[in-house]
């Protein structure tokens, strides 16, 4: 039943899936090779705006695909000089994750996240709105969600609303934040463009490398 509903997720796209229980090679933890990098696995623990772990997400780990990983290490090091760091709250994302996402999104009943997360949005509107989507660039393995923390005492960076907050403020171009807001947004996608990642116009937070090696595959192993 599980397979059959990630498989349903995954056709929705007209590409494959790749199911299996081991990471495969082409996949490094982030953290072995990104300098500075600190982890804050939003979907292994219950700060989320679900409220508990997402399926798939057995360890608070970064996986991503090697190409991803290697440009990386090139932003932190860009950064480095800055005195900032990496923060990321999302790598890869099993298929299985995004399917549980969907689960979550039919049942209206469940609130749990709302007052944090999406305080003026109607969970009904969820995916028309584009805030939950029945397929995740996460999956193919080199897509990241991040932001820019202080190397000293690693306090983030204010970038105008939390990672994965639902309303038109986290978006890159809103300009109802403050000044230093939107320049801290811009820091980040200025560092990670040079590096060959491209932004997402609706989440602050959300980078893909620009030549994933796996464009149309989307991966379901867990993250462990």
């Amino acid at each position: 039943m599980r397979h059959a509903l990630i498989a349903a997720v995954v056709a929705t796209l007209g590409t494959k899936a790749v199911f299996g229980q081991t990471r495969p090679a082409p996949f490094v933890d982030a953290s072995t090779v990104v300098p500075g990098l600190i982890l804050d696995m939003r979907y292994a623990g219950p700060h989320n705006f679900v409220g508990r772990p997402i399926d798939g997400y057995e360890r608070p780990h970064c996986l991503v695909s090697q190409p991803a990983a290697a440009a990386l290490a090139e932003v932190a090091r860009d950064l480095a000089a800055r005195g900032l760091v990496l923060k990321v709250f999302d790598c890869y994302r099993p298929a299985r994750a995004v399917a549980n996402f969907v689960r979550w999104a039919r049942d209206l009943n469940d609130l749990a996240g709302k007052a944090e997360f999406y305080p003026t949005v109607d969970k009904l509107t969820l995916f028309r709105d584009g805030y939950i989507s029945p397929r995740s660039g996460h999956s193919r393995g080199s897509t990241l969600d991040l932001t820019l923390a202080r190397a000293d005492d690693g306090r983030e960076l204010d970038m105008g609303t939390p990672f994965d907050f639902f309303s038109p403020q986290s978006w890159p171009a809103d300009r109802g934040i403050s000044a230093e807001a939107r320049a801290n947004r811009a820091l980040l996608a200025g560092a990670m463009r040079r590096r060959g990642f491209r932004p997402y116009e609706k989440e602050w937070w959300h980078f893909t490398l620009r030549h994933e090696p796996f464009p149309d595959t989307y991966f379901d192993f867990p993250v462990r």
